[in-house]
């Protein structure tokens, strides 16, 4: 069947057995869905399944290769050489693990196409309010983080020239103006230039930490530390693999839905390999010391060069991320009419105002949590914990619901995605512990201050 034909299946297709689908599932007692979230394509103005998959992998290395990054050398001071590191590599391929489960439930109801449509096969319209709301919270949080971040390299690179609030207004206009596109397809050149920034300032970061020499002769495999600085690490080092919440998005818009994985495992490739040698290489030269973000480590002058270079990420990787908040509510308002497929003064003037509103939040936020590492620690908590982790072993356990314990395979699989949810479980309840504790601990005059945050 055409991907853009519209029509409807009763629930889910048999599947492939080894790709852990339910092959067996009872057609009649299963609800009926569209094929597809955007229906037919092929006589309309504006077109979403478009993408490539090559160009899916570069909106997530977009949107998941950003700030995370930054965070990472920071860890490995917090946690000791080793544990970090097995830490970061670990979560990487579990991240990997889960987004693959993600790509067999949207096989499965080809008509999800964001966390809320997802919510109402597990819960029904319960569930879709409630995981609608954490997309869209999610999405304005990290776009607060990217407010945040721009206000913290303009004071880096002006040397506190102005307000920090000035800072903060400047960048939510520059982040809003780039949320005009609406379709994907779009975001992915955003996405490119995004990649290109944050990897040519990383490199930077390196050379200029290395031009410095080493802080300290000697590399902690392991430190003493409290269960409150342990976990505020873990919770950077998941922060960093929180692409998953535009994975129903992504699908929804490929022209080729099954080439998922491709785009998947170029992404975390890449990121695992990329975060390992800047963490490392970072904190070998930096030491004890090394700030979060990772680029005011890189010496007086050269901060400020890369801080110039991560303008294209810190911006661009805010726009990427804000569209899947944006683009929730506007599939929620039109869907089931033609007027997304159209360029009319209520369909654009509706994606206006919803990327002004959602900026707005964003860059009260980035005010109300001036300190970096702990609005990270915060969204990874509520929200990365469940949507790259947690919830892989979720939708894993309904598309097999019936044949948990059906064979020694599925025995095994059936443990490995409870433990799964058990672990988005301890990340989200630790790490609302301590990044509420970091918050309060780091309350002061600079909430909606003038004051430098660099």
């Amino acid at each position: 069947m055409s991907p853009d034909k519209v029509s409807t299946v009763p629930g889910p297709e048999p599947v492939d057995t080894e790709s852990g689908f339910n092959v067996e599932a009872e057609k009649a007692q299963l609800p009926r869905y569209p094929v597809d979230a955007f229906g037919d394509e092929s006589n309309a103005e504006v077109k979403y399944k478009t993408m490539e998959w090559w160009q899916t992998g570069m909106f997530m290395i977009a949107e998941s290769v950003s700030l995370g990054v930054l965070s990472l050398p920071a860890t490995l001071a917090q946690l000791g050489l080793v544990p970090a590191l097995v830490l970061i590599i670990g979560l990487g391929l579990l991240a990997t693990y889960t987004g693959y489960v993600i790509a067999q439930f949207h096989q499965r109801y080809p008509h999800v196409q964001n966390l809320a449509d997802a919510g109402e096969v597990l819960l029904g319209a319960f569930g879709r309010e409630l995981f609608g709301i954490g997309q869209l919270l999610f999405s304005i949080f990290i776009m607060g983080s990217h407010i945040l971040t721009f206000s913290v390299m303009m004071n880096t690179i002006t040397e506190h020239g102005t307000c920090t609030m000035v800072f903060t207004t400047v960048g939510f206009v520059i982040c809003m103006l780039g949320s005009l596109p609406r379709t994907m397809k779009n975001m992915t050149y955003i996405s490119c230039m995004s990649f290109l920034s944050i990897f040519t300032a990383v490199i930077i970061t390196m050379i200029g930490v290395g031009v410095q020499g080493r802080a300290s002769t000697t590399l902690k495999a392991t430190v003493n530390t409290d269960l409150f600085d342990a976990f505020t690490a873990v919770t950077n080092i998941v922060f960093a693999y929180c692409a998953h919440v535009a994975f129903f998005g992504l699908l929804a818009e490929m022209r080729e839905p099954r080439d998922f994985p491709k785009a998947l495992y170029m992404l975390q490739t890449f990121e695992i390999i990329f975060y390992v040698v800047a963490a490392v290489v970072i904190y070998y030269y930096a030491g004890q010391s090394v700030e979060s973000p990772a680029l005011g480590s890189a010496g007086p002058v050269l901060k400020k060069v890369a801080y110039g270079i991560a303008i294209p990420t810190i911006v661009g990787a805010g726009v990427v991320n804000g569209h899947i908040g944006l683009k929730y509510i506007y599939v929620r308002l039109f869907r089931g009419t033609d007027r997304m497929h159209r360029r009319d003064l209520v369909s654009v003037g509706s994606w206006i105002a919803i990327g002004l509103s959602c900026w707005i939040i964003a860059w009260i936020i980035a005010d109300a949590i001036p300190v970096f590492s702990d609005l990270l620690s915060l969204i990874s908590s509520l929200f990365a914990s469940w949507f790259s982790y947690g919830l892989g072993g979720v939708y894993w356990l309904h598309i097999n619901y019936g044949q948990w314990f059906s064979s020694p395979r599925k025995i095994c699989l059936t443990v490995v995605n409870v433990v799964i949810v058990l672990i988005g479980g301890c990340m989200c309840g630790l790490g609302l512990y301590v990044s509420g504790k970091a918050i309060h601990d780091d309350a002061s005059t600079n909430t909606f201050s003038c004051a430098s945050n660099a």
